[in-house]
């Protein structure tokens, strides 16, 4: 009789702890499984362009760059400190080629990089101007961030960048994220070139002779807050992630 009572009273507490698992395990569930995402990124600034002190039209415009996968920070800049040539070349030039070469020498595994630099429609690599669009797709696992550069075109050394550490694509609980994500992008001075005037400057990427021409700034990584954009990316631009199907 006693066993009887004891084996019963196991199978009741063994009923209660499955119980609990299934609970939490509704409560907090954790995806493990590679995920693939789509970032699309639009130029939605108006078509009439922005105006500059002289009374000069001029569009707005987002320059080819570079994505990055990483657990931690991607690297590819410090605030307050000086940029890398890389660096340097996506924030002057629109060339984001030179932080490939970085994260190549870093062993940085090709799957958790890549350029995007040809417009939606358009047959060949360049800007995003009003009403122009980039997309690109990668898989990632619940930990990784995502890191973005892109120059703002009218300028001399700036760059759209989250912070150091990335964009977190999974939550606490492992599932990922989706939605709009342009208030995680910051407008960057690389400190590399003497700043003019956006959209108006001789030394800026649409007028500039050639590459790397204007006179050097030897300063460091800094927020470019006293850009009249800096707060502006809504009306400029919009970047969003979606989840795709497949995986």
């Amino acid at each position: 009789m006693k066993n009887r009572r004891l084996l019963i009273n196991l199978v009741l507490l063994a009923a209660a702890m499955l119980a609990q698992f299934a609970v939490a395990t509704a409560t907090h569930p954790r995806s493990t499984t590679p995920t693939k995402f789509k970032v699309r990124v639009e130029n939605i600034s108006s078509r009439d362009g922005q105006t500059a002190s002289d009374g000069t039209r001029w569009p707005f415009a987002l320059s080819p760059g570079l994505w990055v996968l990483n657990a931690k920070k991607a690297g590819l800049f410090t605030e307050g400190r000086a940029a890398s040539k890389g660096l340097e070349s996506q924030a002057e030039d629109g060339d984001p080629s030179g932080l490939v070469g970085l994260l190549m020498m870093g062993h940085h595994a090709s799957s958790m990089h890549g350029v995007f630099n040809t417009p939606l429609g358009m047959m060949g690599p360049g800007p995003i101007r009003p009403g122009d669009k980039y997309e690109f797709s990668f898989t990632a696992s619940p930990g990784m961030r995502l890191t973005m550069t892109m120059m703002n075109g009218q300028s001399n050394d700036e760059f759209y960048a989250p912070d150091e550490k990335g964009i977190a694509l999974f939550d606490a609980k492992g599932i990922p994220v989706s939605g709009d994500i342009t208030d995680k992008m910051i407008l960057w001075d690389a400190g590399t070139e003497v700043n003019e005037e956006l959209g108006v400057g001789p030394n800026q990427g649409p007028r500039q002779k050639g590459v790397n021409t204007g006179p050097a700034e030897h300063g460091v990584v800094t927020r470019a807050k006293g850009e009249a954009i800096y707060t502006k990316n809504r009306e400029l631009f919009r970047v969003t992630i979606t989840l795709e199907s497949g995986m």
